[in-house]
């Protein structure tokens, strides 16, 4: 599901360790694990499809890197509370952005051609395949992006998620980056996320490497299917299926509270 959606398969893993008795802290190395290991699984099918950016991509993540590490080293001073009312609100903020939003903002352009697909390289814009056409995009509002970018990578590392729920909405509604192509690159690169935060882990020797390395086995396989759906789907039913499912983890998370 995080490769589907760009969300990063911990803001499921971590939500379902709580609810079977896991205390947010303890659950929090093993979702970055996930989404690490995730992100390694999808990446190679994402590349092929030509649906990853990779200028955006790392622009993008010089800000959420340093928000997780921040994240990181202040997710053991707060309460379990506070880590679960963070994850409640970043899902129902980014479920509420992708849901307002119906059709395509960027239909297919006819003077497009399918040797224009990918990224335009120097530059935050690029272009991909939808249907029988060839749908060009560019990076808007960059400033508030990278904000956004920030406070995604703050949560990551202070909940054990990746941040992608919150980075997949960011760069597909505030930077106006197609779905498809926001939810590819935010799993590209949600691993370089979750590792700068899991060095923080590592060295508060809060990492269980038996417990890791069952993670480790599944999210590698989930990711290798999640890629194929995700470019079998068209850019609508990904926006839909993700906010769906973001408020199904609010509303299961509440129950926490």
């Amino acid at each position: 599901m995080g490769a589907i959606g760009g969300l990063g398969g911990a803001i499921l893993l971590v939500p379902a360790l709580v609810l079977t008795g896991v205390g947010a802290s303890a659950a929090a190395p093993l979702g970055l694990v996930c989404v690490a290991s995730g992100s390694i699984a999808a990446g190679s099918r994402q590349l092929e499809e030509r649906l990853v950016n990779h200028r955006i991509g790392i622009t993008t993540e010089i800000a959420a890197s340093t928000g997780a590490a921040a994240g990181a080293l202040i997710s053991g001073l707060v309460s379990e509370q506070v880590l679960i009312s963070l994850l409640v609100a970043a899902a129902l903020v980014a479920a509420f952005a992708g849901a307002r939003r119906t059709g395509l903002r960027n239909p297919p352009d006819p003077r497009c051609q399918p040797e224009d697909v990918g990224e335009r390289v120097g530059t935050l814009t690029g272009a991909y395949p939808l249907e029988d056409g060839v749908v060009p995009y560019a990076t808007r509002r960059l400033p508030l992006g990278l904000g956004l970018m920030g406070v995604a990578g703050f949560i990551a590392g202070a909940t054990g998620t990746s941040g992608g729920y919150v980075k997949t909405p960011a760069t597909s509604e505030v930077m106006h980056v197609p779905t498809k192509i926001a939810a590819a690159t935010t799993t590209f690169t949600v691993g370089v996320t979750t590792a700068t935060a899991l060095i923080v882990f590592a060295l508060q020797g809060r990492i269980d490497p038996p417990t890791s390395a069952a993670v480790v086995v599944g999210a590698v396989l989930g990711g290798a299917v999640g890629a194929r759906v995700h470019a079998a789907l068209g850019p609508v039913h990904v926006r839909r299926a993700l906010s769906a499912l973001l408020v199904v983890i609010a509303v299961i998370l509440v129950t926490k509270l």
